[in-house]
């Protein structure tokens, strides 16, 4: 099976340089920014998005200091909409240790989030390339555009496979595509092949958040976060979404009416997690990634094979099949 460590490994001095940026952008005088940037550093993501930027600068030529800044670039906008996202959830945990809001409080929190956003333009502004800080200004309203609409459709309680695809598609695969995109600019890709890899990383930042949501129906404490919790917050997701468009299957008038509910109880969350299960919706968000890989798949297949080829297929290989 392919870990995260055999992908991190191949490209091992790059993403250490890129962190000793980060470390270096987040520097300031404040004793109590320190400390809060300190404890939240310790505990790094899987730092896909960063990757991503150094296998794109690395594709199109090489790994050079503007690929750098602008993955830590990502990086940094990343982990603003992290501390962000834990203040509007009121989230107790993150990577399974306390979050910023829960140690200091929603104030400091803000605060912080707003200190890494201003990391994130310094970083841009290092590369002196107009495009990068250009799609970071469109990173930012998509990502923003992704939350708010999902919010807007948990209020509703009504949500299809489409609505659904546009969502995550701003909120989580414009990510991936703006990763591909800024490593591309610092190395001087040619358009069209910029565009190729760029739909590319943005399948897999469909597939990626499809396989998240998957976590939220199976009680694992590895990806630390409670079983239904998506539902709890009003979320609907893709192996419900199924289930429920299957109008002549058991239950399912039931079912429908339950998940529009204002508040869920413990015991309707494991009704619907139950009845997801039962009508084939995890087979079918996995059947879902399988064919989007498909997608992905012919269009990296244009392109003969090197290192940068491998590892972005590994990555693939490791969304779909990862644990946690």
């Amino acid at each position: 099976m392919v870990t995260i460590d055999d992908i991190q490994n191949n490209i091992a001095r790059e993403l250490s340089d890129l962190n000793s940026i980060i470390d270096e952008t987040l520097k300031s005088s404040s004793r109590l920014m320190q400390q809060v940037v300190r404890n939240f550093l310790q505990v790094k993501g899987k730092q896909i998005r960063p990757i991503l930027v150094i296998l794109s600068g690395k594709f199109f030529g090489k790994c050079t200091d503007r690929v750098l800044y602008a993955g830590a670039a990502i990086e940094l906008l990343h982990n603003a909409s992290l501390i962000h996202d834990d203040v509007i959830d009121e989230s107790r945990e993150r990577r399974g240790h306390p979050t910023i809001n829960r140690v200091w409080d929603n104030h400091i929190a803000v605060l912080v989030g707003d200190f890494f956003v201003s990391g994130a333009l310094h970083c841009a502004e290092y590369t002196q390339d107009f495009r990068i800080i250009t799609s970071m200004a469109r990173l930012g309203r998509a990502l923003s555009l992704g939350e708010i609409e999902q919010i807007d459709n948990a209020r509703s309680r009504s949500v299809d496979e489409a609505t659904y695809l546009n969502i995550i598609r701003k909120k989580t695969a414009s990510l991936f595509r703006s990763c591909v995109e800024v490593g591309g600019y610092a190395a001087d890709a040619p358009a069209i092949d910029l565009k190729n890899l760029m739909d590319y990383a943005e399948i897999l930042g469909l597939c990626f958040q499809i396989k998240d949501d998957i976590f939220d129906y199976f009680d694992n404490k590895e990806v630390g976060k409670p079983t239904g919790n998506d539902l709890r917050e009003g979320k609907m997701t893709l192996p419900l979404i199924y289930a429920l468009s299957k109008t002549d299957a058991p239950q399912h008038e039931e079912m429908l009416a339950l998940s529009r509910k204002d508040v869920l109880s413990p015991e309707d969350i494991a009704a619907l997690i139950e009845y997801a299960k039962e009508q084939g919706g995890i087979e079918y968000a996995y059947a879902t990634m399988e064919r989007l890989k498909a997608e992905a798949d012919e269009i990296i297949a244009k392109y003969p094979l090197c290192e940068s080829i491998d590892s972005f297929r590994l990555i693939f290989d490791y969304i779909i099949s990862r644990k946690k």
